[in-house]
């Protein structure tokens, strides 16, 4: 299923299987994924195409200054002919999946509405809790250019997704794939949904069975652990980034046909779950280091754990 679902969102997003991948893992992993990207990407068709594959409600916000906190957890209004207050759902409810357009371009109260129905699973309105569908997957996307209008998400509100991704340009071949595509139709119109909201729960639940050794979760405390007295980093890595490596690895060993962890898988997920979790040392943005390359630096002086294999087979 997991290769089915590969294929039929490359029918609209051409050239990207390896982002594709990590889009599918973090919904695998039950996590929420902020995709940072120039304009023009296939951003929202990418959101739009994974929602369609896998049989998911899709709603979406489009991210701007005057979007308030009840357009995501709805409000309640008065009814005259019932003399009562009514509860009208919110952008939040009824979905599986929901993209946030540029929510860097809104404000910070509307911000934190939908980060506390992403950590809740449930918003509350006037005293009274309503809880999303399962399961609820927010697709948050940014620009990262141009900063006319915009709010910049906190790093206590960044920790709450659990990847930040860029989709890139496409390379040559892709790109002329991506024209020729779309002469007379849009791809998006011929995905077919190969999975269901069942389905997409199942393997959540499968990929929590997931076997983690303790050695790899020792290999994971020593990560943070060294984020946190290198001389690269002001923040290094939290418990909770900890905790997000863990799912997220679990997540890439089940679609690659393993049901436990090997240390390639902690290395692969490392920088997605991590670069926007950190804060370099003046000492880093001195020597123009990236939080990529930070991270990176981090896999070659913490020891893979003894006795275990740095990789393994693909399904």
């Amino acid at each position: 299923m997991i290769t089915n679902v590969l294929l039929e969102v490359e029918k609209a997003i051409v050239g990207k299987g390896e982002v594709i991948r990590k889009i599918l893992t973090a919904i695998l992993a039950n996590g929420h994924i902020l995709l940072d990207d120039v304009p023009g990407v296939g951003k929202t068709t990418m959101a739009l195409a994974i929602s369609q594959t896998l049989g998911l409600a899709f709603g979406r916000v489009q991210f701007t200054p005057d979007v308030l906190p009840s357009d995501i957890t709805g409000f309640s209004m008065y009814n005259k002919r019932t003399e009562a207050f009514e509860y009208k759902p919110g952008a939040a409810l009824a979905v599986n999946l929901l993209l946030g357009d540029e929510i860097n371009r809104t404000s910070s109260k509307t911000q934190s509405a939908l980060l506390e129905a992403m950590e809740e699973g449930q918003v509350t309105v006037d005293g009274t809790t309503h809880p999303l569908k399962k399961p609820f997957i927010v697709i948050a996307t940014q620009n990262n250019v141009g900063t006319a209008g915009t709010q910049l998400l906190p790093y206590a509100q960044l920790d709450r997704f659990l990847v930040k991704l860029s989709i890139g340009y496409p390379d040559h071949e892709s790109e002329m794939e991506v024209i020729r595509g779309r002469q007379q139709a849009n791809p998006i119109e011929t995905i077919r949904p190969v999975a269901s909201v069942a389905d997409v729960m199942r393997m959540q639940q499968e990929v929590s069975k997931v076997t983690v050794h303790d050695k790899i979760i020792a290999y994971i405390a020593r990560l943070a652990q060294e984020s946190r007295s290198h001389k690269l980093f002001e923040l290094g890595i939290s418990p909770r980034g900890s905790l997000f490596i863990n799912k997220m690895a679990k997540a890439l060993a089940y679609t690659l046909g393993r049901d436990y962890v090997i240390p390639d898988d902690i290395q692969r997920v490392f920088s997605d779950v991590c670069a926007h979790r950190v804060i370099l040392s003046n000492a880093a943005k001195g020597q123009k280091i990236s939080a990529d390359d930070a991270l990176n630096e981090l896999i070659s002086i913490v020891p893979v754990p003894d006795g275990m294999k740095l990789s393994g087979g693909m399904r």
